[in-house]
């Protein structure tokens, strides 16, 4: 295979039948990249959110998965490969994800999640382009971009060019939190940024290879084909939800602040309607709490914390959109239980990257001189993630 510079991006193609000033996927913008695909053996990363929408309305009936309509398009698909979720999102949470076959295609399947995280040379025999089209959510205990960094490593090792179909970031309009320190690196966390990161799939596929995460500082060969219309300031509803517990906008933007919760024992609503959207325990104080949910068996929480229990705490469904991550319910939660011991789980410094925020929270510090404690490490990020950025 030539060898070309480690990094390009193509110009931006618009393919709806109209001109139209929203905003597009790079998946969608075919004519840019189907050419790049001819006569060449094609592994793809995909879950349920890797389609292309034929029309500005995105619904169900104008949307082509992108493995279908590569099919369609006679590019040569071998193999594909599936983050956490799975190919088709419908595994819960943390639980192992198994290779198979894709009924619909008869095309095998490769999982990425569970011993397997990154492709080995034997699983990229053959394949001589990779994409990746992933919808990701801009937080970084969120693990596509753990599965990122994998693949982007596996082709760099196997000399496999890679395709990314850049995505909008529904939380991108913001940076926030503690910046991860690398004793706590695990697939929740695998590089030194805040929870909240602020950049697409694409941006930070860059930001991998400018600042040499990889085994080695090498480098990978990728091509970006970048979102249309798209700046981090403007607000992008997913049309698909990217994981079983995140089923719309709400959670999508309460996920960054209600995620430390899962190292905790407060529940944030998995096995009920209203993931990421409730908090609660059945401990709490009932006088305090008049709202309450009870989590039962459901699709993406088949053994929900406190299972079958009534858990009082926070309906914020309704809750202004967060622009910054929220710690006052998690201080809050720690504070009013009758027994802290036990409260913070090993989990919880794995999601926060970090032991100082269990600390400070023990220690009883306030969220604004818990956030203070961010600043230098947070100014030091930005400027370095302004390297990377494809969208204002």
């Amino acid at each position: 295979m030539s060898k070309k510079s480690p990094e390009t991006t193509l110009t931006k193609e618009v393919v709806l039948e109209e001109k139209t000033t929203s905003i597009q996927t790079g998946a969608q913008q075919t004519s840019t990249y189907l050419s790049l695909l001819k006569g060449k053996k094609i592994g793809v990363v995909a879950n349920q959110t890797s389609v292309i929408y034929h029309t500005e309305q995105h619904s169900e009936a104008k949307q082509t998965h992108l493995v279908d309509s590569l099919l369609s398009q006679n590019i040569e698909v071998i193999k594909v490969f599936a983050p956490e979720h799975g190919f088709r999102g419908k595994a819960d949470a943390g639980e192992i994800v198994k290779d198979g076959k894709d009924t619909k295609t008869g095309l095998p399947i490769l999982s990425l999640y569970g011993k397997n995280k990154k492709p080995s040379a034997e699983q990229l025999s053959g394949i001589d382009l990779m994409i990746f089209d992933i919808q990701d959510v801009g937080a970084r205990f969120y693990t596509y971009i753990s599965t990122l960094h994998y693949i982007m490593e596996a082709c760099a090792e196997n000399n496999i060019s890679l395709l990314i179909l850049d995505r909008p970031n529904p939380n991108g309009h913001y940076t926030d939190g503690p910046i991860l320190e690398k004793e706590h690196k695990s697939f929740v966390g695998m590089h030194p940024i805040p929870i909240v990161h602020g950049m697409t799939i694409g941006e930070y596929a860059k930001m991998i290879n400018g600042e040499k995460w990889l085994e080695n500082g090498t480098q990978s060969e990728i091509t970006i084909i970048e979102c249309a219309n798209y700046s981090h300031d403007k607000s992008y509803d997913l049309p698909i939800k990217p994981s079983p517990n995140l089923p719309n906008a709400q959670s999508i933007n309460l996920y960054p602040s209600l995620c430390l919760f899962e190292g905790t024992p407060i529940s944030v609503g998995r096995g009920t309607n209203k993931q990421f959207q409730v908090i609660g325990e059945p401990g709490a104080d009932k006088k305090q709490f008049s709202f309450y949910f009870t989590p039962q068996p459901n699709e993406g929480a088949k053994h929900p914390k406190h299972e079958g229990k009534a858990c009082y705490g926070y309906d914020l469904s309704k809750a202004e959109k967060k622009n910054k991550l929220d710690l006052s319910y998690l201080i809050e939660f720690y504070r009013q239980m009758e027994t802290t011991e036990g409260f913070f789980k090993p989990f919880f410094v794995k999601l926060a990257g970090t032991k100082k925020l269990q600390e400070q929270i023990e220690a009883g510090l306030s969220e604004e001189e818990i956030k203070a404690s961010w600043k230098e490490g947070l100014d030091h990020y930005n400027t370095i993630r302004k390297q990377y950025l494809l969208y204002q």
